[in-house]
This record gives C-alpha cells, sequence and structure tokens, in this order.
C-alpha cells in the first residue's frame, strides 16, 4: 500500500475521497466482526441501541445478571471510543501526521489477539460478561469513535440505522415538489455525493458481513487475522514515518 495513501486516509490532512475510502474499509471491518462475533458470542456487538435496550429489559424482569452483563459491553464499547479519543488528541497535540494510526495499530493488536485466542477468551468472565463481548465491543467503540473524530463526525461505521436513515433523507428531499412560484424560498435538493457516501457505506457494511459471517463458518476465529494485516499495513508505514521525521 503506498504511504502517501495510506497517509491520506488517516492523516490530519482530510479529503473527502479520503473519508469515503476509510469509511468503506472500517465499515466493512465493523460487520465483519459484528456477523462474525455472533457466531463466537452469540451477541452483535458492533451497535449500543440493541444492547441498551435489552439491558434495561433485563433490569425490569429482574436478570440482574444478564443486566450487569449488558453494562460490561456498554462500558467496553465506551472506553474504545474514550481510548481513541485521548490517542487521536495526543497524536495531534504532538504534530504527527498519522494522527488515526494509533487506534488502528491497536485495533489490529486486538483482532489478532480474538483470532489467535478467542476460543479461550470466551471461557473467560470479566464484569460478568465474556472477555470476547468485551474486546469486540471495546474494538467496536475505538474504531468507530476513530471514524467520527477524523471525519468531524460525518461518518459513523458500526451501525446502519443512522446512515439508513439518512438515505431516507437524501431520497426525501430528491423526491420533494419545489413550488417554483415560491421563489423567496430555497428549494430542497438532496446531496448526490452525502447519498453515494451513504451508500458506500451501508455496501460496505453488508459485505462485510456477509464475509465474516462466511469466514467465520469456515475458519473460526482465525477468520479475523486477514482483518488485522489490513489494519496493520494501512497503519504502520504512516506511523513509522512520522516518528523519523
Amino acid at each position: 500500500m503506498p504511504i502517501q495513501y495510506a497517509r491520506s486516509l488517516i492523516g490530519t490532512e482530510r479529503s473527502a475521497t479520503a473519508n469515503q475510502h476509510l469509511g468503506a474499509l472500517l465499515a466493512f471491518v465493523a460487520g465483519a466482526l459484528n456477523a462474525g462475533g455472533y457466531l463466537a458470542v452469540h451477541q452483535y456487538t458492533s451497535h449500543m441501541t440493541g444492547i441498551v435496550a435489552a439491558t434495561a429489559n433485563d433490569i425490569a424482569r429482574g436478570a440482574y445478571g444478564l443486566a450487569l452483563a449488558g453494562l460490561g459491553a456498554i462500558v467496553s464499547f465506551l472506553a474504545g471510543a474514550a481510548c481513541t479519543a485521548i490517542m487521536v488528541n495526543y497524536s495531534r497535540r504532538q504534530k504527527a501526521r498519522a494522527v488515526g494510526a494509533g487506534p488502528l495499530l491497536l485495533e489490529a493488536a486486538l483482532l489478532l489477539v480474538f483470532g489467535v485466542l478467542g476460543a479461550r477468551l470466551t471461557k473467560i468472565d470479566a464484569l460478568f460478561v465474556p472477555l470476547t463481548v468485551m474486546l469486540l465491543c471495546f474494538t467496536m467503540g475505538l474504531q468507530n469513535a476513530l471514524i467520527t473524530k477524523l471525519s468531524n463526525a460525518e461518518i459513523r461505521t458500526t451501525h446502519v440505522t443512522g446512515i439508513i436513515t439518512d438515505i431516507g433523507i437524501e431520497i426525501g428531499k430528491g423526491l420533494y415538489w419545489n413550488d417554483v412560484r415560491l421563489t423567496s424560498e430555497r428549494p430542497v435538493q438532496a446531496n448526490p455525493v452525502r447519498l453515494k457516501l451513504l451508500a458506500v457505506l451501508v455496501t460496505a457494511f453488508f459485505i462485510g458481513s456477509t464475509g465474516g459471517a462466511l469466514g467465520f463458518e469456515h475458519l473460526g476465529y482465525s477468520a479475523c487475522l486477514p482483518l488485522a494485516l489490513i489494519l496493520a499495513v494501512l497503519a504502520a508505514a504512516p506511523m513509522l514515518a512520522d516518528h523519523r521525521t
């Protein structure tokens, strides 16, 4: 992977194309982990909406053990997002160009751990939830916060509810009939560039989910290893270049 291209994806100097390419890659990874992780731990880990709702339901019916497990997943996701914020802000303070390299390398390392030791980690409970669930939720929070910070909150990759909502909004704008007699009103127009970006994110998440499910079905936990390699290659060269300069 050319270093200039890698640096454009995770660097401080952003472009719409870089955001789209990085968003698509991370959406693919999120989809793969979400689907493959479900086969591993029987729980989706990419979005907190369902976990928060399930935790509330568990509390309401007195299933406090399950509620604590949900709380452990939520805390893990929060910790991952907080970790990314610390790493990115530190890199910016150090005038690094590849500000996203640290979180991506950490995610690659966590995926490597999951791919090699996932079966063993499933048997280890921490905060009343299997360590694999915590690891996946932490990873999801880590990468969702990364693309959120780098794209100035324009892109999120670990869940598609908001993405599909935005697609619906853009379609609604495109179908809206503007009354030409109301010349003082600004016409309602869809944003084709944003619509394309949203469609790319949903497609990448779907393809990643399909690939993750198939990969885990045939390869087990080791299906995560190619994902870890891709992220490591993307982050390593720009980070080394920063250290040299």
